[in-house]
C-alpha cells in the first residue's frame, strides 16, 4: 500500500497548531492592541475637549453655543477678548498675585513636608504613629469644615485680611505632599542613614545631602500637585482678601463684570480667555516636569 505523504502547507500548519500557533490567535493578538489604542485615543479626545472648548469660546468674537461653534468660522475669531479682560481686572498683577500665593504654599509643602516625610520614615520617636494617623485623618477632613474656624483666626485674630501671608498659611502643610515623601524615604535602605551617622552627620545634614537628592521625583510631583491646588484656589482667596489689587486671578475672573460694555457681545469669551491665561502656567509646568515624574533607583545608593 502506498505511503501518504503530507504537503510542505500542511507539515507547516500542523507544526504551528503543536506549537500553540494558530492563526485564530494570531488576528486577536492583532485586534486587541489595535481596540485598546483606539479606546484610548477616544478618551484622550473626550478629555480635550473642554480645553479646546476653552480656547475657542475665548478667541470667538460672537458666542456660538451651538455644536457648529466647535468650528468657528475665521471671520468669528478674534484676539479682543484677551486685550479687554487684561483692561478690566489687571491681568498682569492678578496673576503676580497668583504667582506669589502659589509660590508660597509650594515652599511651605516642601519645607515641611520633607521635614515631616523624613521624620515618619527614618526617624523612631514616641507618638510616631499616632502622628502618622493625624496625617491620615487630616485627609478625610474636607477643607470646607475648617473654613470657618480658619477665617475667624486668620482675619479676627491674626488680622491678616487681604495679606499674602493670610492666603498661604491655611495651605502650608500639605498632608498630601508628607504621604508621598514618606513612602519616598521609605524605599531609601537604611543604612544609606546608618552610614552617615556613623561618619558624623547630623539628621539635618543627612536630608539635604542624601535623602532628598535620592527622592527628587518625588520632589516635583509634590511640586506639581501642590501648584496645582493654590493656583487654581478660589474659595479662601476670595474669602480673605477684598481689595482687588490683592486678588488672585482666579477671584478677580469671578468678580469680573459682564455687564462691561467692551463684552456686550461675547462677556463669556472674555472670562474664558481668562481661564486660558490661568490655565497655561499650569500646563507648561507639567509639560516640562512630567519626564521626570519617574521613580529613581533608590537601591543603586548602595553598592554590591
Amino acid at each position: 500500500m502506498a505511503g501518504t505523504t503530507s504537503s510542505p502547507d500542511a507539515l507547516n500548519k500542523d507544526r504551528r497548531v503543536r506549537h500553540g500557533e494558530r492563526p485564530e490567535l494570531r488576528r486577536t493578538g492583532r485586534v486587541l492592541p489595535a481596540l485598546r489604542f483606539t479606546v484610548l485615543v477616544v478618551g484622550a479626545l473626550l478629555a480635550l475637549v473642554p480645553f479646546y472648548y476653552m480656547i475657542i469660546g475665548a478667541l470667538q468674537k460672537e458666542r456660538d453655543t451651538s455644536v457648529l461653534g466647535l468650528l468657528p468660522l475665521p471671520r468669528n475669531l478674534t484676539l479682543d477678548n484677551f486685550a479687554g479682560v487684561n483692561e478690566s481686572i489687571d491681568l498682569l498683577r492678578s496673576l503676580l498675585n497668583s504667582l506669589i500665593m502659589t509660590a508660597g504654599v509650594v515652599g511651605c509643602t516642601l519645607v515641611f513636608g520633607l521635614l515631616v516625610g523624613y521624620a515618619l520614615s527614618v526617624l523612631s520617636f514616641r507618638g510616631q504613629g499616632l502622628v502618622f494617623a493625624l496625617v491620615l485623618l487630616v485627609q478625610a477632613i474636607p477643607f470646607q469644615l475648617l473654613m470657618i474656624p480658619l477665617y475667624v483666626m486668620v482675619v479676627r485674630y491674626f488680622n491678616l485680611a487681604d495679606n499674602y501671608l493670610g492666603m498661604i498659611l491655611p495651605f502650608a502643610v500639605n498632608s498630601v505632599a508628607v504621604l508621598i515623601f514618606r513612602q519616598y524615604f521609605l524605599q531609601i535602605p537604611r543604612d544609606v542613614f546608618d552610614a552617615a551617622r556613623i561618619d558624623g552627620a547630623s539628621e539635618l545634614r543627612i536630608l539635604r545631602s542624601i535623602a532628598v537628592p535620592l527622592v527628587r521625583p518625588a520632589v516635583l510631583t509634590a511640586m506639581l500637585v501642590t501648584f496645582i491646588g493654590p493656583w487654581n484656589e478660589f474659595l479662601w482667596p476670595f474669602l480673605v482678601t477684598k481689595d482687588a489689587t490683592m486678588q488672585p486671578l482666579a477671584v478677580s475672573l469671578a468678580n469680573f463684570s459682564q455687564a462691561n460694555s467692551t463684552f456686550q457681545a461675547n462677556p463669556m469669551g472674555a472670562v474664558l480667555a481668562g481661564a486660558c491665561v490661568l490655565a497655561v502656567p499650569a500646563v507648561v509646568l507639567f509639560l516640562l516636569f512630567q519626564r521626570h515624574f519617574t521613580s529613581a533607583n533608590l537601591g543603586s545608593a548602595i553598592k554590591g
